[in-house]
C-alpha cells in the first residue's frame, strides 16, 4: 500500500515537463504494443482470411504513437534531465 501511495504522490505533484515525459513514454509503450500486434497479425493469418475478417491499422497507429511520443519526450527531457 505504501508503494501505491508514493507513486500516486509523485504523479500528483509532478511538474508539467514530468507529466509530458510520462505521456510520451506511454505513447511509446502503445507504439510497441502496436508493433507486436502487427507482427503477430502478419505471421499468423493468411491474406485471404484477413480480407474476410477486417483490417486494423496497426502500422498507422504505431507511426502516429511513435511520433507523438517522441515529440513529447523531446520537448520535456531537457527540463526533466536538468532537474536531476
Amino acid at each position: 500500500m505504501n508503494v501505491l501511495t508514493t507513486i500516486h504522490e509523485q504523479l500528483v505533484f509532478a511538474s508539467d515537463a514530468q507529466m509530458l515525459a510520462f505521456g510520451g513514454l506511454s505513447c511509446w509503450v502503445g507504439a510497441a504494443i502496436c508493433l507486436v500486434m502487427e507482427r503477430l497479425r502478419s505471421r499468423m493469418r493468411s491474406v485471404e482470411r484477413l480480407e474476410k475478417v477486417g483490417w486494423m491499422p496497426w502500422t498507422s497507429a504505431f507511426v502516429a504513437l511513435a511520433i507523438i511520443g517522441g515529440g513529447c519526450l523531446a520537448v520535456s527531457l531537457p527540463v526533466v534531465l536538468g532537474n536531476l
